[in-house]
């Protein structure tokens, strides 16, 4: 069991996550490093927010027993007390995977038939840095031996003031003041991006995936299109949620509107600026 500490260039993304390949590693501990210059840089400003992602945190182990991959970027290695909350998240993932993944080639072991290498494939990205908040996601690969892996998705935000970690939630009334204030956004965009996949949403009462759910249920993300006011905002949503497998997840960009921001907490409302 090893590990390797390694600082990627990662694209541009507003509100996008991605799995690293598979590398083998070799140190026993992985330290937050420093992002390395890489030679034939792009252009100033897309270096400057790919710079911005570089993994200073990138844990990698691949083996008989788990594949596992837990990375975090260099803005979120800045802040110490984030950088110790994240590095307990990935420990804690860590010994879940692996926990799993001994019962599981015990079973095998015992009932004659294949192990499969359990995997979690993890890198937190920064959405957005304003001078309150840095918000970061995380889309996550999982696979525990079934017909097939999973895809899921986190979210947070680290408050400057505060000096603690939130979910975007926190920052409004409640969650059903968030529902009521996007609902009719968030379930016509839906209806949109399934037409995009060429999938008709079923409107008959009763019928699987019918109903539009609450958007307070999935995965919100906060972004800034100045770096100054979180005017941004996207909706992750996973498998079987919307519909079946097959359909995978979506991403629902929503906006931040006047009745949203009517929604948020007075503490907060100043941070946010609706779309005119």
């Amino acid at each position: 069991m090893t590990y390797r500490s390694i600082a990627p260039i990662l694209p541009l993304l507003l509100l996008a996550t991605g799995c690293s390949e598979k590398t083998p590693v070799k140190n026993e501990k992985a330290e937050r490093v420093a992002a390395a210059a890489v030679p034939g840089a792009p252009p100033e400003g897309v270096a400057d927010e790919r710079a911005k992602n570089a993994s200073a945190s990138d844990v990698r182990e691949n083996g008989d027993l788990i594949d596992f991959t837990y990375a975090y970027p260099r803005e979120a290695a800045q802040i110490p007390e984030l950088a110790k909350l994240l590095d307990a998240d990935r420990e804690a993932k860590r010994s879940a995977l692996v926990a799993a993944a001994e019962r599981d080639k015990a079973a095998s072991a015992k009932g004659d038939f294949p192990y499969h290498v359990h995997s979690h494939l993890q890198k937190w990205l920064r959405i957005t840095s304003t001078p309150r908040f840095l918000s970061l996601s995380a889309e996550i690969e999982t696979y525990m031996g079934g017909a097939h892996g999973m895809t899921s998705f986190e979210t947070l935000l680290w408050d400057r003031n505060r000096r603690r970690t939130l979910k975007p939630l926190d920052l409004f009334v409640s969650p059903e003041a968030f529902d009521a204030a996007i609902r009719d956004d968030f379930c016509t965009r839906i209806k949109q991006a399934k037409a995009a996949k060429g999938i008709q949403a079923p409107d008959e009462p009763g019928s699987p995936f019918s109903s539009c759910p609450p958007a307070s249920a999935q995965t919100v993300w906060l972004g800034s299109s100045d770096g100054r006011y979180l005017d941004r905002m996207t909706i992750a949503i996973g498998p079987y949620e919307i519909g079946p497998f097959a359909e995978g997840s979506y991403k629902i960009n929503v906006p931040v509107t006047a009745s949203l921001v009517r929604a948020v907490k007075p503490e907060f409302a100043r941070d946010f600026l609706p779309v005119s």
